[in-house]
């Protein structure tokens, strides 16, 4: 690892997914997507549905779809707890569009307001996947 990267991990509940040095980490914060590179100030932060994008320590760019999670920030490691997490190129974008067609066909049949709001949560889910999967803004 050169002094110009910070390592990076990528934890799901199963396993460890990545562990690489990189230049940057671009994390989808439920603030607001912020930057992580080496010498970062600690933070602890919580993580919404969206890309994590990596530049490697050659400049190449690596985006993996989070469904959230936390990030855990010192100024040498970035640890990134996440729920679930795929390749960007790996989303299948027609899967996910027939995902939320029938989402939204179950919002419709639902009655009850528990129900509505779990396949409202579905649905923000399906819909950031687009997004990843498209690398448009999905409404």
């Amino acid at each position: 690892m050169s002094e110009n990267t910070i390592q990076f991990e990528l934890v799901s509940p199963e396993e460890k997914l990545i562990s690489q040095p990189v230049q940057m980490a671009v994390i989808p914060g439920e603030e607001g997507e912020f930057g992580v590179q080496v010498g970062h100030s600690a933070l602890v932060a919580s993580l919404k549905p969206g890309v994590v994008t990596l530049t490697d320590e050659q400049g190449e760019k690596r985006k993996i779809f989070i469904t959230g999670g936390f990030a855990d920030v010192t100024a040498q490691l970035c640890t990134v707890l996440a729920e679930e997490a795929v390749n960007v190129d790996d989303l299948d974008v027609a899967a996910i569009e027939q995902q939320l067609a029938n989402l939204k066909e179950d919002l419709g049949l639902a009655a009850e307001a528990l129900d509505k709001a779990r396949i409202n949560k579905k649905i923000a889910l399906a819909k950031a996947r687009l997004s990843a999967a498209t690398g448009q803004l999905v409404a």
